[in-house]
């Protein structure tokens, strides 16, 4: 085990060392540094609503009459695929944002051929900033895990269970608990004891709501023993987490990258559930995309994207006598799905702050994450 660890930590370091050589190798004149401090942000902030289409939005937008994501100047298309074919699963696309690498499905972390891949929180640790991964289904769920755990397999729960908890993440929110609870997992390991010693560590909305962010330097909250529940009986909201999270990240002075997702509207796509529920989970995103936006206005430098790994469902908004009443109350919608899985769809993402134009188009899953780990490793100037 010693030795694999090892092993794995000497590709890392190489790997790390080939992405961050456009950053040794920038120009350190005074001009080119003063460019590159208006053009790069220093806070990245990655919003993947899970499953969401163009028509789980517009599912969004009529219940609600408008939409956080309205306010961003920058739009493009995601084609999701993975290494392999045009239907990729969390896994696979999650790993292709979080490392700039096309990957197999079920993949957290790893290339095609297995090896760990450098993500943008090992470029973000390298650099000194911190990180935070937030989400409304188990921590260890495929999207979360692929940012920082390196598996072949996204079904190992404990095994990203334990490389979370040993992880340099500053912030780590949502469910999940059973996975590190020694009294629940197959080795008894208590990875519980090992988060308290290292974190602030909170079980509930009040607790987390009662927090002083001035007096906590990393944070991990674990609100359910698995999955959190469907919105809105699901406390703490995504928003309510994405706050917390921001006002964490934000003590450091380097800068700080944060991905929130909103798990579980891809689920709703699964089941196939009413416009209702549906559009239940995507207000509950964008609750949490205008706590960010509020953020960006008092913190300028803050780059905001917000994407899918895939679209879930292949989702028609219908008219329906009995559907839910649109926000001007002159049409009742109702939700038609294709299929009970993912989809081929391309997918839209809004960006905004600087260097947002970067992400307009139609890009790939990793060529959005390779523009990530650009932003983030300071090199986005040089390439």
């Amino acid at each position: 085990m010693v030795s694999h660890t090892s092993q794995v930590s000497r590709r890392m370091s190489r790997r790390l060392a080939h992405l961050l050589l456009p950053v040794a190798m920038l120009s350190t004149a005074t001009a080119c540094r003063s460019q590159a401090a208006r053009s790069e942000p220093t806070r990245v902030i990655l919003f993947l609503a899970d499953g969401t289409g163009v028509a789980q939005w517009s599912a969004g937008l009529l219940g609600a009459g408008e939409l956080a994501i309205e306010s961003f100047p920058v739009l493009g298309l995601v084609d999701t695929r993975n290494a392999h074919g045009r239907i990729t699963d969390s896994g696979a696309s999650a790993t292709a944002y979080a490392t700039g690498v096309l990957t197999y499905n079920r993949a957290i972390g790893v290339g095609p051929d297995s090896v760990p891949l450098v993500s943008v929180c090992d470029v973000a640790h390298e650099r000194g900033m911190s990180t935070g991964l937030v989400a409304t289904s188990s921590v260890v769920h495929a999207t979360p895990a692929s940012f920082i755990a390196k598996m072949t397999s996204r079904y190992e729960y404990e095994a990203l269970a334990a490389q979370m908890a040993g992880s340099l993440l500053s912030v780590l929110l949502g469910g999940g608990r059973q996975f590190f609870d020694g009294a629940s997992r197959s080795d008894g390991a208590d990875l519980l004891g090992a988060v308290r010693r290292r974190h602030v560590y909170v079980e509930d909305e009040e607790a987390l709501l009662a927090l002083d962010p001035d007096t906590v330097g990393s944070l991990v909250g674990l609100f359910a023993p698995d999955e959190m529940p469907p919105a809105p009986q699901r406390f703490p909201s995504l928003s309510s987490m994405t706050e917390v999270a921001l006002e964490v990240l934000d003590k450091d002075g380097d800068g700080f990258f944060l991905m929130a997702e909103g798990s579980q509207i891809d689920w709703r796509g699964h089941d196939r559930v009413s416009a209702e529920e549906l559009i239940a989970e995507v207000l509950d995103l964008d609750a949490a995309i205008r706590v960010a936006l509020a953020f960006a206005e008092r913190r300028p430098g803050t780059l905001i994207v917000v994407t899918a790994d895939h679209e879930t469902g292949g989702l028609a908004l219908v008219g329906e006598d009995s559907g839910v009443e649109t926000a001007d109350g002159g049409f009742r919608v109702g939700a038609s799905w294709a299929t009970g899985s993912h989809t081929a769809e391309l997918v839209p993402l809004f960006a905004t702050g600087p260097g947002a134009e970067r992400f307009g188009g139609v890009l790939t899953n990793a060529e959005v994450g390779a523009r990530l780990l650009r932003f983030v490793s300071g090199s986005a100037n040089g390439n």
